[in-house]
This record gives C-alpha cells, sequence and structure tokens, in this order.
C-alpha cells in the first residue's frame, strides 16, 4: 500500500506520476458507512464488464473481480482505507466479468458530510493502455540501441578485416579478447574503433597481431 505523500514525481493532489493519466480511463465510488451501500459510477461498472444499472455494487462483488493473487492484501487495504484519515493507494490486477485483465490503480480516502466522517470516496484508474504504451515504447528503445550496436560491432569488424585481411570471425574473437583484458564492454570498444577510422586512415598491417596492436593503440 502506498500512501500518495510518498509517492514520487506526482501529480499535484494526487502523489501519482503524472504519465500514468494519459489515456487512462476512470471511475469513481463512494461508500456509507450507516448503510453499507456502494455508490459506482456508470464509468465504474463499465470497467468491470457490467451496464449501467445491470448490478448492485457490493464489496463482495468487487473483490470478487480482484485477481485471486491479489485478494488478501485488496481486504487488507479496504480495512486500513476505511479507517485511514488521508488518502491511499494501491495497484491492483482486476479482471472483468469475461476474465480479462487489466492494471488498476485504486485510489481511497475518507468521505465527509458536515464535518462528520460517513463513508470513503474512490477513484478506479485503468492504467492497462498506458502500461502497454509505455512498454511498447521502451521494448521499440531497446530494440533500436541494441540494432544500433549491433551494426557497430560489425563495422568494427569490417574495419580490421579490410586493414588485416583476417576474417569476420577473428575480428570479432580479437576484439572480445580484448574486451577481456581491458575490462571493457565490446560494443564500447567497437565503437572506438569506427571513431578512430573516422579520423584517421591507418596504415595497412596484416593478421591478427597487427589488429591486436592497432586496439592497444586506441
Amino acid at each position: 500500500m502506498q500512501s500518495f505523500d510518498d509517492a514520487p514525481k506526482s501529480t499535484p493532489g494526487f502523489g501519482v506520476p503524472s504519465h500514468l493519466f494519459h489515456n487512462c480511463p476512470t471511475g469513481t465510488f463512494q461508500y456509507y458507512f450507516a448503510t453499507d451501500t456502494f455508490h459506482w459510477s456508470d464509468e465504474m461498472l463499465i470497467m468491470h464488464g457490467y451496464e449501467p444499472g445491470e448490478i448492485e455494487p457490493t464489496f463482495e462483488l468487487g473483490q470478487s473481480h480482484v485477481h485471486p493473487t491479489m485478494r488478501e492484501s485488496s481486504a487488507a487495504f479496504w480495512v486500513e482505507v476505511t479507517d485511514h484519515a488521508g488518502p491511499l493507494s494501491m495497484y491492483l490486477t482486476l479482471q472483468d466479468r469475461r476474465g480479462k485483465d487489466y492494471q488498476t490503480l485504486v485510489v481511497g480516502g475518507p468521505l465527509f458530510e458536515d464535518g462528520q466522517h460517513v463513508g470513503v470516496w474512490g477513484l478506479l484508474i485503468d492504467l492497462t493502455r498506458s502500461i502497454h504504451t509505455d512498454s511498447h515504447r521502451l521494448a521499440n528503445e531497446a530494440v533500436a540501441a541494441a540494432t544500433l550496436k549491433r551494426s557497430t560491432i560489425d563495422q568494427a569488424k569490417g574495419i580490421l578485416t579490410g586493414m588485416t585481411g583476417i576474417s569476420a570471425s577473428e575480428a570479432f574473437d580479437v576484439i572480445s579478447q580484448h574486451s577481456q583484458d581491458t575490462n571493457r564492454k565490446v560494443s564500447l570498444i567497437a565503437q572506438d574503433i569506427v571513431d578512430a577510422i573516422g579520423h584517421h586512415i591507418p596504415r595497412q598491417v596484416d593478421g591478427k597481431d597487427r589488429a591486436r596492436q592497432f586496439l592497444r593503440s586506441l
């Protein structure tokens, strides 16, 4: 369970990262102690897979939509939020009536009427699309970075092959050995080779020993 006051990079008034709210459907709910009743917004019902007015929301209904592995922590969160003086939040995996999983942030705080603590107000924010978008972006960036590294290594192998007459496999062996000897990443050594060629054209050398000499000169 996460207190809003402790969350980093917060949206003012909410205490959760602002980027999480892009393209995020949000439902609201209220719970009243005296009548033991819940009121769910239409958005809240739709997020659970129901049509507005189709069902009467209850704590048990809400819990039945929490992923089985998270129901115990969800129940503990509800006990705390009904007693806590300030808003609390928790990440939950919910399942709609068709069994589809959603990654959500549930927020709850004390509901007051005429100065009396009469219940709990809350928000349910569907983060699934935002998380998918971020994951897709990060995956694309990782692929691009890996492709760039692979391209640089291939260029470096080609440079050593052209300079020394050794094979591409032998060139990679020389770069790998130099990586172990110097405790530097292969990709960084490859970049050094490419950068060196950009500054000057080295004299033609022959064989793996000459390739090693070239690497030590960088």
